[in-house]
């Protein structure tokens, strides 16, 4: 029994590609789903995928103009990021359009940007490699950035976690304290293109959202607490990402979709046993009523 757990569990981790995989997996999953939590709490779960979108055309800019080079092609998305973000809430302030419409359209033409450039400066195995990012593939140079990036989200999240919550519950009385309120909402998107821009090198520009959100909107099956939801999703991530990882090892199956869709079993398994607004949770209360008549 040893043996077999320790050929499945740590013996992948010998290889030095694994070890690389590992850390980058968990550095991402400390960063994204504090950032997911508050998305759904704010009501924008959507706009993860589109700021995700957005991204591709500077990723792809960067690949055109340096090849697979993680710094240029990071640098590009977090421009192109920072640009869509800026031009849709501009959008949404001159037409009176709500900002996550604006943002879907710039992510709709985003994605078809970024799909042609790189389309027309390469194969599709690079294509495939932006689209859906290598987790294993990843050297020392993309593990410093990505491990940089996740520290410096969550440095900044710990500063403004105040005016964040507050803004949560209730923004009018933000705006109403200070001038300055519109700049947490344009430094936590600043943050979400950092992390996505992080995340596209290991699971692609496509999936980069998943980590963020599915632990984040499974932790809302486990608890009511804004600190239990954060705990809860970064832990969920963490065993979705080395769980992942393994599978992926022992399965020779894809790294990126193989740790997606541990992290969305996760969240099915949430959904149907969870505390909290689950199927069982909604069959608990009804049979409650019942054993309680019968008692008496």
């Amino acid at each position: 029994m040893l043996a077999l757990l320790d050929a499945w569990l740590v013996a992948p981790f010998e290889y030095g590609f694994m070890r690389r995989a590992v850390v980058g997996g968990l550095a991402l999953s400390l960063a994204a789903p504090p950032l997911g939590v508050f998305l759904v709490l704010r009501g924008m779960s959507l706009i993860g995928d589109a700021m995700a979108h957005a991204i591709l055309p500077g990723v792809a800019i960067g690949f055109l103009l340096a090849g697979f080079s993680l710094p240029i092609m990071s640098v590009g998305g977090v421009l192109f990021g920072v640009m869509v973000a800026l031009l849709a809430g501009a959008v949404s302030k001159m037409g009176g359009q709500r900002e996550d419409a604006a943002m879907a359209s710039f992510f709709i033409i985003s994605l078809a940007a970024g799909v042609l450039l790189i389309s027309m400066g390469g194969s599709s195995v690079d294509l495939t490699h932006v689209l859906f990012g290598s987790i294993l593939a990843i050297n020392s140079t993309a593990l410093l950035l990505i491990a940089s990036i996740s520290t410096l989200i969550v440095i900044i999240l710990a500063i403004i976690f105040r005016a964040l919550v507050v803004e949560c519950l209730d923004p009018l009385f933000l705006r109403g304290q200070s001038r300055r309120s519109g700049w947490v909402h344009s430094v936590f998107l600043g943050l979400l293109v950092l992390n996505l821009t992080a995340g596209f090198q290991t699971l692609g520009t496509l999936m980069a959202v998943g980590l963020m959100m599915l632990p984040a909107t499974a932790a809302r099956f486990w608890s009511k607490r804004l600190e239990g939801l954060i705990g809860i999703a970064v832990l969920l991530a963490m065993v979705a990402s080395t769980g992942g990882l393994l599978l992926s090892f022992h399965l020779d199956t894809p790294s990126g979709p193989s740790i997606i869709l541990l992290a969305g079993l996760g969240y099915l398994l949430s959904a149907l046993f969870g505390r909290y607004h689950s199927l069982a949770a909604k069959l608990r209360r009804k049979t409650t009523p019942l054993a309680l008549e019968q008692s008496s």
